[in-house]
């Protein structure tokens, strides 16, 4: 039986969470915009939370296994205030390095050194 032709299981979720977590590697990796790498690093924690929501919820689970609860929802959650916090002090610190420098590019980063 393929993966395509079953019904929308934790497989399913884990396969979708593992491809926002490579695309967000990828994206990473290969973007030298602060920008693109900051929607990279969204990229990895939103597929991340897609496995903790996947890995707690009572209807993915098989029948008769125990699950985490709600803990999955809980970090995920929490992941999500840590992202906005991250993306907001990423987002000054790249206005405050064009304004100085008039270009985002990361290879040109180093001059922040103290």
């Amino acid at each position: 039986m393929s993966i395509f032709t079953e019904p929308v299981g934790l497989s399913h979720f884990l396969v979708v969470g593992a491809v926002l977590f490579v695309c967000g590697v990828i994206c990473m990796a290969t973007k030298r915009n602060v920008l693109g790498v900051l929607m990279g690093i969204e990229l990895v924690l939103n597929g991340a939370n897609l496995n903790f929501v996947a890995f707690g919820s009572s209807v993915l689970r098989p029948p008769g296994t125990e699950g985490i609860g709600m803990d999955g929802q809980m970090i995920a959650l929490f992941v999500i205030v840590l992202a906005a916090a991250e993306a907001a002090v990423a987002l000054a610190i790249a206005l405050s390095y064009y304004h100085a420098h008039a270009t985002v590019d990361v290879d040109r980063g180093d001059e922040l050194r103290g």
